[in-house]
């Protein structure tokens, strides 16, 4: 009887061990299906990301292409003003008239441009700043104080306050001979 008690507890025993054991199997299972699912979450999350960053790539190459699209619309009605001015002025072989034209036309682009954020930059009589001018020439007879701008050889601009091109410009600059006899009646 001893051993049929014991064959009755060892059994019961291998019953509540392998209630255990498939219940940390369910347990399991369910862990091993949660992981699955975070699994293909993350892949179709990293799917997605690639997506949009490809969609981000192609829609800043298409700003990029398209972003002066306006402006290009604007200056392609400013030529057909130029094509109409030179066209009026083939057929009636009149300089003033063509000029008059060009310079309605030179105005309206001025204007545009500015309205852009284009400015020239103001060069005369300025004090030459290396941030915005270029000197191309020295005029060592000119008047005018040293540094000082005296003529404008090319225009420079700035678009919306950064320059784009700076002013090429010729530029007083005190001769040697002036400096010495000015350091003569000092002495």
């Amino acid at each position: 009887m001893k051993d049929k008690q014991a064959n009755k507890k060892a059994h019961e025993k291998e019953k509540d061990d392998l209630e255990t054991l498939k219940a940390q199997v369910k347990v399991l299972r369910e862990e091993l299906d949660t992981k699955d699912d975070y699994y293909d979450k993350f892949l179709r999350l990293q799917a997605d990301f690639d997506n949009f960053r490809k969609r981000s790539a192609r829609d800043r190459e298409d700003f990029v292409k398209f972003a002066n699209e306006g402006l290009i619309l604007e200056l392609v009605s400013i030529v057909d003003d130029f094509e109409r001015g030179v066209r009026s002025a083939e057929q009636k072989k009149d300089f003033d008239l063509l000029h008059q034209g060009v310079d309605m036309i030179l105005k309206q682009l001025h204007r545009l441009l500015e309205e852009k954020g284009l400015t020239r930059i103001e060069c005369l009589g300025k004090k030459f700043d290396p941030l915005l001018h270029d000197a191309i020439e020295v005029d060592e007879d000119g008047e005018g104080d040293e540094g000082s701008i005296v003529k404008e050889l090319q225009p420079g601009y700035k678009f919306n306050g950064r320059v784009i091109r700076p002013a090429k410009v010729k530029v007083v600059k005190e001769s040697t001979e002036h400096r010495e006899q000015s350091t003569e009646g000092e002495g």
